[in-house]
């Protein structure tokens, strides 16, 4: 795989490339001021690059620098250890001294300046995180959990870092604390002109915070962006599926059309018909008449008769009434509902393709044709609505041997 390089003038970047002990491979970059969001499955190797990073994993081959400080470079030679690095670290047990009151926690940081300017310092810290007086004095066990963030946070600030390193900082708080945190962490986004990088599990989490995603999978880095431009358009099914887009069905590249940039998918499902048999692509002679046919971008890139995976966006999707249906509109069913308040949660099945099931989140008007559904799953009786898409919406991505 050849590495990327990140784009100059980024205040953080990344390079790795190695075969153990973990693997590692690929290249991403932070702005100052930005919040990049390392996101990927249990031991894709997300703490291992913060690791890294840090300082706390030295790598075969690779190099970290920010603001044009080298920090390692294995080419030559180059080594600064993690108490050289200015990072500040918070992780997602706190790791506070059980013996020591939230001041002195954090004094930890600041043990290169007199006592008195310690705890000053400390208090001003905490101050700025949202502790008062009271809570200040008090040790970690009777601190809530949100508390104890908010100092772990404070200690990793006073140290004036020059990246902070954040991993799943949010994970073990309830959801109201975690909300009051997020605030925290946008609040001082604002102040700190340093980048920032987030490990999460919590794929809503990533893209409410942050700027940009690395989406990564067994240590390789598969893609990077903002969080809309992947959604929009993963760059294969994998990254798809590690992003969470329900919406990502099975096709045959049909070809071009007359009109320029538009091409035919015919929409079909998962079955062995359409499962190459010699490693060439797939025959769309298999694939039943009725199985719908859309227009949609076209690239370029694919060959007709190409399997291909291609996902839609849950706002490209539209229930409506089947009496105001018109020509191109999907007879469908509704075969789960779920009311939730303010958003209703949908499963809809298409009647030329039972296969392909669309699910929804659907708020305010969009939840119209629903009618007075029951808010039950599944329901008693399938309701008839019709499915209108904005194919324009749609992104297509070749099935490569070995991926789906």
């Amino acid at each position: 795989m050849s590495v990327q390089h990140p784009s100059p003038g980024l205040a953080l970047q990344v390079q790795v490339e190695q075969a153990s002990p973990m693997p590692l491979s690929g290249a991403f970059g932070c702005a100052a001021g930005e919040l990049l969001a390392l996101v990927g499955p249990s031991g894709a190797g997300k703490t291992s690059l913060l690791r890294l990073m840090a300082g706390l994993l030295r790598p075969r081959q690779g190099r970290v620098s920010v603001d044009g400080q080298v920090w390692v470079d294995t080419a030559t030679g180059q080594w600064l250890a993690p108490q050289q690095r200015h990072v500040g670290l918070v992780f997602q047990h706190y790791a506070l001294m059980p013996h020591l009151d939230a001041c002195d926690n954090v004094a930890l940081s600041l043990l290169h300046l007199p006592k008195a300017q310690r705890q000053a310092q400390a208090r001003r810290w905490l101050d700025h995180v949202g502790l008062d007086a009271a809570q200040q004095q008090r040790r970690p066990a009777a601190l809530s959990g949100g508390q104890q963030q908010r100092v772990a946070m404070a200690r990793a600030l006073a140290r004036q870092p020059r990246l902070l390193l954040l991993d799943e900082p949010f994970a073990a708080v309830d959801q109201m604390t975690r909300q009051g945190l997020y605030r925290l962490l946008a609040d001082l986004r604002r102040e700190l002109s340093i980048p920032i990088v987030l490990v999460t599990h919590d794929l809503h989490e990533a893209r409410l915070l942050a700027d940009r995603l690395v989406v990564l999978d067994q240590g390789r880095v598969l893609q990077q962006g903002t969080p809309a431009a992947i959604h929009r358009a993963p760059r294969n099914a994998r990254v798809a599926d590690l992003v969470g887009l329900q919406n990502r069905f099975e096709g045959v590249w049909l070809g071009p059309v007359e009109q320029a940039g538009v091409g035919r998918l015919r929409w079909t499902g998962p079955r062995a018909d359409m499962v190459p048999r010699t490693g060439g692509p797939a025959d769309p002679s298999n694939a039943p008449q009725q199985e719908p046919v859309l227009l949609v971008p076209d690239k370029g890139r694919l060959e007709p008769g190409q399997a291909v995976s291609w996902v839609i966006p849950g706002e490209a999707i539209e229930l409506i009434d089947p009496g105001l249906r018109f020509a191109g509109d999907l007879d469908a069913v509704v075969s789960q509902v779920r009311h939730l308040g303010e958003i209703t949660l949908t499963t809809v099945h298409l009647t030329q393709a039972p296969h392909a099931r669309l699910t929804l989140t659907l708020a305010g008007a969009g939840a119209a044709p629903l009618g007075a559904l029951p808010s039950s799953v599944p329901t008693d009786t399938p309701w008839p609505v019709a499915v209108r898409l904005d194919t324009r919406l749609v992104h297509v991505m070749p099935v490569r041997s070995g991926s789906a």
